[in-house]
C-alpha cells in the first residue's frame, strides 16, 4: 500500500514537471514574446508626437518603420506636406513581453503623423505682371484669367491666350501671348504659297496691293484685327500654402478691373481746367481737390505745370487694333497766314469755315478703352470741307513789369471809398505805398508823351508803347525824363512822392488799352 502511494506521488510530480516544461516551451515559441536574456533592453515602447504607436523587440527597426510611415503619408497627396515628427522610444529589459505587429505600428505612426500635419503646400502658379504678383491654384485658372482679360473687349473667340516656355532662364518660366485663333489656316496658306514658287508669291502679293486701291467699303473685314498684352506677363510654377492662393473670380476682379492709379498730367499750351477734365475724364472739382496749387476753376495754369490726377487703369492692360467704318461731319484744318508786322495777340479771320461730310474706314488703336491712334485706310468725301483761313501776327508783344521794387499795395483797381476829398470813388489804377524818393521804372519800353505836372496826378509821366497801350505813373516827387524821350523797360524815369490829390507817399500806376484804363495786375509779369 505504501509502495503504491509513493508511485502515485512520483507520477504526479512527473506530470506537473512535464506540464510546466511544455508551457514554458510554448511560451518561448509563441510569436510576440521575447525570451529573457540578460543582454540589456530588449522591449521598446514607441511614441510619435505624444501618441502610443506600439511596442517592438528590435530597436533597429523603429527608424525604418517611421521612415516608411512618413513616405506613406507624403505619398497620399500630390502636394508638399510639412508634418511634425517627434518620436520617443523607451526601452526595458524583460523576461518576456508582448510586442505588436510591424504593420500595426506603421498604421498607428501614420495616424499620429497625419494628426500633426502643420501645412500642405499646394502646387500652384505665380502670375507676374510688371511688379504685380498674384497666385492661382492651377494653370487652367491662369489661362482663364488671361482669357478674361482679352474677352473683356469683345474678342468673340477670335483670339486666344498662348503660354510659351522661355529659354535661357534659371527657372522654368512661361510667358503669355495673344494669338489669332485663325493663324493656323493662314500659316497653311503661306506654306502653299511658298510651295508654288517665289514668282507666283510675288505675283499674288502685287495683285493684292493693286487691288487695295480699288477696294470698296464692303471689302473690309471690320472688327478686331490684333490684340496683345501691354505688359510682360510671366508665369512660374511654385508650391504655396492655400492661404496665399487667390480664388479665380477674385483674381479676375483684381487684375482686369480698373483700379485707381495715381498719375501726373503736364499742362500744354491752350489747356484750361475744364478741357483737362474732359481729356482725362475726371471731374474738375476732383482735380482741384487733389492739387494744392489750384484754388478754383479760375486758377492760373502755366505750360509745363504738373497736375496730380487719378486715372482708373487695370493691372493688366490690353492693346488692340480695330478696323472701323464710320460716317462723320468733319472740319478741314485751319489755314494760317503769318503776318510779321503784327503781334501774336492779333488775328483776323479771312475766310469762314464750312464743315464737310465723309465716309471712312480706319484702323483705330486702343489701350484698354482709350483710343491712342487712328490710321485712315479708305476715305470717301461726300461734301468737301472749307477751311478756316486766319491771318495772325508773329511778333512777340511787349511785356509789362511792376514799376517799383517792393512797396505795399494800398489801393486796387475798381470801386472804392474815396480816401480823401477830390479823389475818385472808382480807382483807375493801382497804388503801392512806398517812401518818397523810391525809384520808379518804365514798366515797358516806349516813347514818353508827357512828363510834368498833371493836376490831380501831381507830377506824372505818360509812356506810349508799340503795342498801342499806354502806361501812367502819378504822384511823383521828381520826374527824370522828358516828353519825346525813348525809354527801355526797366529804365529809371522818376522818384515816388506825395504830390497831387494824395493821402501819403505812394506810386499810382495805370495801363490804358485803346484809351481805357484796365486792371494792371492782369498784365504785369
Amino acid at each position: 500500500m505504501k509502495k503504491k502511494k509513493n508511485n502515485y506521488k512520483k507520477h504526479k510530480f512527473t506530470y506537473i514537471k512535464t506540464t510546466l516544461g511544455t508551457l514554458f516551451l510554448g511560451v518561448m515559441c509563441m510569436k510576440g514574446y521575447t525570451p529573457f536574456e540578460a543582454t540589456g533592453e530588449n522591449l521598446f515602447h514607441i511614441q510619435v508626437n505624444g501618441q502610443d504607436v506600439g511596442t517592438l523587440g528590435e530597436k533597429s527597426r523603429i527608424e525604418e518603420l517611421l521612415l516608411e510611415a512618413r513616405k506613406n503619408v507624403a505619398g497620399s497627396s500630390e502636394e508638399l506636406v510639412f508634418m511634425q515628427t517627434d518620436m520617443t522610444v523607451v526601452g526595458e529589459e524583460v523576461l518576456w513581453g508582448e510586442t505588436d505587429e510591424e504593420e500595426d505600428v506603421i498604421r498607428k505612426m501614420e495616424a499620429a503623423l497625419k494628426s500633426s500635419i502643420r501645412e500642405t503646400m499646394h502646387r500652384s502658379y505665380t502670375l507676374k505682371i510688371n511688379e504685380y504678383i498674384i497666385n492661382l491654384a492651377s494653370i487652367e485658372e491662369v489661362r482663364s484669367l488671361l482669357q478674361a482679360a482679352i474677352d473683356k473687349y469683345g474678342n468673340d473667340g477670335k483670339f486666344t491666350v498662348e503660354l510659351e516656355g522661355e529659354t535661357g532662364r534659371e527657372f522654368s518660366v512661361l510667358t503669355a501671348n495673344v494669338a489669332d485663333a485663325s493663324r493656323q489656316g493662314n500659316d497653311e496658306a503661306w506654306q502653299a504659297c511658298m510651295g508654288s514658287g517665289v514668282q507666283s508669291f510675288l505675283t499674288q502679293m502685287t495683285g493684292e496691293q493693286e487691288g487695295d486701291t480699288r477696294r470698296s467699303f464692303s471689302d473690309y473685314e471690320l472688327g478686331i484685327q490684333t490684340m496683345d498684352f501691354a505688359e510682360d506677363v510671366e508665369i512660374v510654377e511654385s508650391y504655396l500654402p492655400e492661404s496665399q492662393l487667390t480664388p479665380l473670380e477674385e483674381a479676375v476682379n483684381l487684375v482686369i478691373m480698373e483700379q485707381e492709379t495715381p498719375s501726373v498730367y503736364e499742362v500744354v499750351s491752350g489747356d484750361t481746367l475744364s478741357e483737362i477734365a474732359i481729356k482725362v475724364n475726371i471731374p474738375m472739382d476732383t482735380i482741384i481737390a487733389m492739387n494744392d496749387s489750384l484754388e478754383d476753376e479760375n486758377s492760373m495754369l502755366r505750360v509745363g505745370d504738373q497736375l496730380l490726377i487719378t486715372v482708373p487703369e487695370p493691372e493688366l492692360s490690353v492693346t488692340r487694333v480695330e478696323e472701323e467704318y464710320y460716317e462723320e461731319i468733319y472740319d478741314a484744318e485751319i489755314v494760317y497766314i503769318d503776318n510779321d508786322s503784327w503781334y501774336t495777340t492779333s488775328t483776323v479771320v479771312r475766310q469762314q469755315p464750312s464743315a464737310g461730310f465723309r465716309k471712312v474706314v480706319a484702323d483705330v488703336s486702343y489701350l484698354n478703352d482709350k483710343e491712342v491712334g487712328r490710321e485712315i485706310l479708305k476715305e470717301e468725301v461726300v461734301m468737301e470741307a472749307v477751311a478756316k483761313v486766319v491771318e495772325r501776327g508773329t511778333r512777340i508783344p511787349p511785356t509789362y513789369i511792376k514799376p517799383i521794387s517792393g512797396g505795399r499795395k494800398s489801393s486796387g483797381f475798381g470801386r472804392r471809398s474815396a480816401p480823401t476829398r477830390g479823389a475818385s470813388s472808382y480807382h483807375k489804377g493801382i497804388d503801392w505805398a512806398t517812401p518818397t524818393g523810391t525809384p520808379v521804372y518804365a514798366s515797358c519800353g516806349g516813347t514818353v508823351t508827357k512828363a510834368g505836372w498833371g493836376s490831380g496826378y501831381g507830377y506824372v509821366v505818360y509812356i506810349d508803347h508799340e503795342d498801342g497801350r499806354q502806361t501812367r505813373y502819378g504822384h511823383l516827387s521828381k520826374v527824370l525824363v522828358t516828353a519825346g524821350q525813348q525809354v527801355r523797360q526797366g529804365d529809371r524815369i522818376a522818384l515816388s512822392g506825395n504830390t497831387g490829390v494824395s493821402t501819403g507817399p505812394h506810386v499810382h500806376f495805370e495801363i490804358l488799352i485803346n484809351g481805357t484804363q484796365v486792371d494792371p495786375l492782369k498784365y504785369l509779369e
